[in-house]
């Protein structure tokens, strides 16, 4: 199962937010364990970085780029995705180069919080609780 991470579940975690830390860290250990292969898109990471600068030190982004790499395989956006997004015309730019990113690696899902942003996209987004809900299964 691949799955493209959005950036509000990434910041559930990283930001400890309590309301919806819980589903969002279990689809990060989902990924970390190998029970699905998560994606987060290059820009996900500079928008993290950019969100949390208050909240992390300049010496700590070697820390957290380690942090997702040991979770997530990082997959950069290109021209094609830019194109892509502009031509898709939504509101949030941003989400329309995550679901052309979705598309061209092949994700099975987009996981957010914002599932209403991607009505619209090719890939199926899904809450982190509607993926384990739905979808998630441990074959063993």
């Amino acid at each position: 199962m691949r799955l493209l991470i959005d950036s509000n579940v990434l910041l559930d975690v990283l930001q400890a937010r309590i309301e919806f830390y819980m589903p969002s860290y279990a689809i990060w250990k989902s990924c970390e364990k190998g029970y699905a292969e998560g994606y987060i898109s290059s820009l996900t990471v500079a928008n993290i970085i950019y969100i949390m600068r208050k909240q992390i030190r300049y010496d700590e982004i070697d820390d957290l780029l380690w942090n997702l790499k040991n979770a997530f395989h990082f997959a950069d956006f290109t021209l094609q995705e830019l194109e892509t997004a502009a031509d898709m015309k939504w509101r949030d730019f941003e989400d329309a180069v995550q679901s052309a990113t979705a598309s061209r690696i092949n994700a099975d899902y987009i996981i957010t919080r914002n599932t209403k942003d991607f009505e619209n996209s090719t890939v199926k987004a899904l809450t982190p609780e509607e993926y384990f809900s739905e979808v998630f299964t441990v074959e063993g």
